[in-house]
């Protein structure tokens, strides 16, 4: 995947520019522990947690995304109870890693902010775009908040930026609709995250195809390149 992502960098696909995180929720191959059910049974692994509709269980996928190209930069697989700020550090870094530290802004949802987090972020130079919480009091003159609805208000230029995190959504989209990141028979972590490698790569794989046949246009459309 790395590597992938570098010659897509050389090729000027990707710009690293600005980034958007965001979780998405992968259902277990596995039924709950009726000892246990907040875990699995045939997958020790798998735990519940929250998931697009209620509580399920299984694992999480942490992505950070080019904005520009919707092409995945960095991944990180975990259970679905851990909480998106646990894994963010990380996360961070492989993005800074892949983006040769071009990433200027980093834009995520309110589940990813922290003042520790936000410090760090902003250590690399990095600009973070996260809305605050109701219960979080902002350190900056100018922030985001995010109501019930999802809509953000002011600033005007937070909320463009903010709206790059579609990005991470397409992206996720597209590797469950098109490339079966839902669609597995596997156990553990380990091989959940080498299934979600394997979707991811063969993305990446398809972007590379269609700027090697001439065509930069086509490095999202999955199905019509196929």
């Amino acid at each position: 995947m790395e590597e992938l992502v570098g010659r897509l960098r050389d090729a000027g696909v990707v710009k690293g520019e600005i980034v958007a995180c965001d979780a998405t929720f992968i259902q277990a191959y596995s039924k709950r522990d009726p000892k246990d059910d907040s875990r699995g049974y045939g997958d020790p692994d798998a735990r519940v947690g929250r998931a697009e509709k209620g509580y399920r269980l299984g694992y999480k996928l942490h992505l950070a995304v080019d904005a520009n190209s919707d092409i995945p930069l960095a991944v990180i697989a975990a259970s679905a109870n851990e909480n998106e700020k646990k894994h963010a550090p990380k996360l961070l870094e492989k993005t800074v890693k892949a983006t040769n530290g071009q990433t200027k802004v980093l834009v995520a949802d309110s589940q990813y902010s922290s003042r520790k987090f936000r410090k760090r972020i902003s250590s690399h130079g990095i600009k973070p775009v996260i809305p605050y919480p109701s219960n979080q009091k902002p350190a900056e003159a100018e922030f985001l908040r995010v109501d019930k609805k999802f809509r953000t208000h002011e600033p005007e230029g937070l909320k463009r930026l903010y709206a790059h995190k579609a990005s991470a959504e397409r992206a996720v989209s597209r590797l469950k609709m098109h490339l079966s990141l839902e669609n597995h028979k596997v156990r553990e972590l380990r091989n959940i995250l080498i299934h979600a490698l394997l979707c991811i790569i063969a993305m990446l794989l398809l972007a590379l195809t269609a700027i090697k046949h001439g065509k930069p246009e086509k490095i999202r459309a999955l199905t019509k390149l196929t």
